[in-house]
């Protein structure tokens, strides 16, 4: 598909080309709201400079870089650029791991520092007063492996870049490629050097969700080499992850753009992420969404409807409530579909709302409460590492051998089994290695039937017993016979997750497969929809992150907000903010917000005084009656 290359272009793609145009090229930060067509301007500017530059960067055996968030992601642009050598499109973690795959001995080095690092942490937490004999005992262990470890990486011939973390077998994890490269950029100029000289231009999508120590690594590659050009593409209001660097300074040879259409939404939905925007940044967005009516572009008028109701009801009922009478205000039977088809989604703010009604609700609290952020946040889109390997190569390898799929059953086998390693199978009889691995996958393949009494520790174990796949090497301390809380941030999450249900697993992947109408307010981001029904519910949230009625201001701000409000540090007020711009954006057409509040005419008050919907679409519990 290569239709958004025959888009006309807009002010900022002009402006993107200019700077690529110049000699040298001139560097840029690209600011575009929802629905602006971002990731189309960064296709345009890489297809402009294939055009213009194209022959020259290949007889340099030089590329352009792409940095995308998701393999979705890299995939939509690969498919809209289409096949060339020219272009090196791939996640940040890719792109990481081809930059310093080839300085072996600068990963050696750095893999005995990262060891080091954590025996120092190992005995000083071993040193902290009124620590359990068993955790004492548990810490020694664990020490004395990781000086194991490090004595063996001197047999370790070369380091690759895997799922989990196992640096005794050389595999470097997500976590260790964004330590390392960046480390290794910042200490290396001639490392800079060479990064620039390979790709000359680099551009980087969902660049306010890019950790920041990639994003510092790169500005420093782009201070040492002034003929770089490094294009990054983003919006800071979609930030909704605390890991992502948001703003990107602008350099005073910069050009700051920004990309202020919108092509997505429809009018009612435009103005009022507009209105949330006027508190935010400001950024006015302009144009909305057309359609073709006799040859004539019009606008999409749509509807923005807020209901506030108080929560102390049934909310299956009201919600189910209000979706008909959307259905039958709007004429519009699709509200009512649960299909994908029916293009509606139900937006929660967190899993538990969802997982409450479509039968996860362990595995939720498990991966969530007093977890750390990464678990949290990781369970929006599956990559905790918990479930990680769970969903891309446990439950695909189960679902292979249900349909009896020996084509995907080999491929998954042979990437993910560290019995089908080279090395493991030199001298060894390789029809009796797979007989071994079949036994075991049937019995995994028991684990997932129906009505299964199975726990995700009884997969695990399995796993790790037969080695059917690799598991991450942080679930070690875990699976012993007495597992003894070694009082790190996440163990007891992940004993308590260990601890649910196979049904839960099997529940959860329908959820983040999108084969129900629910979907989180974080996991959304960069998708659209015709009907979008937004749920606000703090209490049921339970998410101290977030708090719709402090942002609403029918609740009021605490202590500690004030200060930080005062110290102009980053509020929860900003973080939601940001979270409820991302969700209105989504819908094409139709959208409704539907607020559980504990005191309704406190929140319609609160709500009118900061005009964000207008007084006519703002409905109660009566409208549903």
């Amino acid at each position: 598909m290569r239709s958004r290359l025959g888009i006309p272009d807009t002010q900022a793609d002009l402006d993107v080309k200019g700077c690529l145009d110049r000699e040298p090229p001139r560097s840029f930060v690209m600011v575009a709201g929802a629905g602006s067509g971002k990731t189309t301007s960064l296709i345009k500017a890489m297809a402009h400079l294939a055009d213009k530059r194209g022959r020259l960067l290949c007889s340099a055996g030089q590329k352009i870089a792409c940095i995308t968030y998701t393999e979705v992601a890299a995939g939509e642009i690969k498919a809209d650029v289409g096949p060339s050598s020219l272009f090196h499109i791939s996640t940040i973690h890719s792109f990481l791991w081809s930059v310093i795959k080839p300085f072996q001995s600068d990963i050696r080095a750095w893999v005995i520092v990262r060891i080091g690092e954590k025996i120092a942490e190992r005995r000083a937490h071993w040193e902290k007063p009124r620590i359990q004999a068993r955790t004492k005992a548990r810490l020694e262990l664990e020490i004395a492996e990781l000086e194991a470890e490090l004595q063996s990486i001197s047999h370790v011939k070369t380091f690759t870049y895997g799922f989990g973390s196992s640096y005794s077998e050389g595999i470097l994890g997500h976590d260790d490629i964004l330590r390392l490269t960046p480390a290794c950029i910042g200490l290396h100029p001639l490392l800079r050097n060479i990064v620039a000289k390979a790709f000359p231009y680099i551009f980087i999508d969902e660049s306010q969700d890019t950790n920041p120590d990639v994003t510092q690594a790169l500005l420093d590659i782009a201070r040492d080499n002034p003929a770089l050009c490094i294009g990054f593409f983003g919006d800071p209001m979609q930030r909704i992850y605390m890991s992502g660097a948001g703003d990107i300074p602008v350099n005073d040879d910069w050009l700051a753009i920004t990309k202020r259409e919108n092509f997505r939404c429809s009018t009612s939905v435009l103005n009022l992420i507009n209105a949330v925007r006027a508190s935010g940044d400001g950024l006015v967005q302009n144009r909305g969404r057309m359609i073709l009516n006799d040859g004539v572009e019009e606008s999409v008028e749509g509807t923005a409807n807020l209901f506030i109701l108080p929560n102390n009801v049934d909310r299956s009922s009201c919600l189910n409530a209000v979706r008909n009478w959307l259905a039958a205000e709007t004429r519009d039977e699709m509200w009512l579909s649960d299909l994908r088809e029916g293009d509606v989604r139900l937006l929660v703010l967190v899993h538990r709302m969802a997982a409450n009604r479509l039968g996860f609700p362990n595995l939720y609290s498990a991966l969530h409460d007093r977890a750390s952020l990464s678990l949290s946040e990781g369970l929006s889109d599956g990559t905790a590492w918990p479930i990680r390997s769970v969903i891309q190569h446990i439950l695909p390898l189960v679902m292979a051998a249900r349909e009896n799929d020996d084509f995907s059953i080999i491929s998954i086998l042979r990437r993910e089994s560290p019995k089908l390693e080279s090395a493991r199978l030199q001298g060894q009889i390789v029809a009796a290695v797979l007989a071994e691995l079949a036994q075991a996958l049937e019995q995994l393949k028991q684990m997932f039937a129906e009505n299964s009494q199975s726990t995700v520790k009884d997969v695990m174990l399995l796993l790790k017993d037969t080695e059917l796949l690799r598991i991450d090497d942080r679930f070690g301390v875990h699976l012993v016979a007495e597992p003894v809380d070694d009082e790190s941030i996440d163990f007891n999450n992940v004993q308590a997750y260990l601890a649910c249900g196979i049904e839960e697993l099997l529940a959860y992947r329908r959820y983040i497969d999108e084969e129900s109408p629910f979907a989180t307010h974080h996991g959304v981001k960069g998708a659209q929809f015709e009907r979008v029904l937004v749920v606000i519910d703090d209490e049921e949230a339970g998410f101290g992150q977030y708090s719709y009625g402090k942002y609403f201001k029918y609740v009021p701000l605490s202590e500690n907000d004030e200060a930080k409000l005062a110290n102009n540090e980053e509020t929860v007020v900003d973080r939601t903010r940001r979270l409820f711009y991302v969700c209105c954006s989504r819908s094409m057409k139709d959208l409704a917000v539907v607020i559980f509040a504990p005191d309704v005419d406190a929140c319609r008050t609160a709500i009118l005084e900061q005009t964000l919907f207008a007084q006519d679409s703002i409905r109660g519990v009566e409208h549903l009656q």
